[in-house]
């Protein structure tokens, strides 16, 4: 009889600590992509502003773009600013920059078959007095900047699309004028961070 109790004792709490274990791994953690995107970010170092001058060192011309990224390419899986150059000559350029100590970890020249690109981004930037290192910097004090990339749409005049994040609260979306260096807030940002 005692020997039923133990075992009928044993069995409820493995049931209920294995429910418990269930319920916790099907529910998960919603907050864990927001806190290794918090972490990625809090890692960085060096500026968006800082790497764009770093990459600009590295292939001269016009930065276009940059992002941090943690994709792999070739730095397994290692986050880098991935910086777009556009050379004076037409050529662009893929430059990757350690978020820790701004060095140049590798660069490529990109096939750029689409001329009317590289037209589009030249008359946008034709005027313009705010580069992407300007508007990294004038985003910043949004939280740390995640990506700037020029938007040559024609849509309201040439301005560099910036992304921040603050630790927490998740990714924003702001408009910097190329020429004035005026910063809004992206409207077609919702704040959200489902990409």
């Amino acid at each position: 009889m005692k020997r039923n109790i133990v075992i009928a004792a044993v069995t409820a709490a493995a049931l209920v600590g294995g429910g418990t274990a269930t319920a916790l791994a099907v529910t998960g953690d919603d907050d864990a992509p927001h806190r290794d995107d918090d972490a990625r970010v809090t890692s960085v170092k060096v500026p968006a502003g800082d790497a764009v001058a770093s990459a600009l060192r590295e292939a001269p011309g016009t930065a276009v773009s940059a992002e941090l990224d943690d994709e792999d390419d070739g730095d397994n899986g290692r986050t880098a600013w991935e910086v777009d150059v556009l050379a004076g000559d037409g050529t662009r350029h893929s430059v990757r920059i350690d978020p820790a100590t701004g060095e140049v970890l590798g660069s490529q020249t990109e096939d750029d078959d689409d001329t009317d690109d590289t037209a589009e981004a030249r008359a946008a930037l034709k005027g313009a007095s705010v580069d992407a290192a300007g508007a990294a910097r004038a985003a910043a004090g949004h939280g740390t900047v995640t990506s700037v990339e020029l938007d040559d749409d024609g849509d309201g005049g040439a301005a560099w699309e910036v992304e921040t994040r603050v630790s927490g609260k998740g990714e924003q979306g702001w408009r910097v004028d190329a020429g004035t260096g005026r910063v809004t807030a992206d409207s077609d940002d919702s704040g959200s961070d489902d990409d």
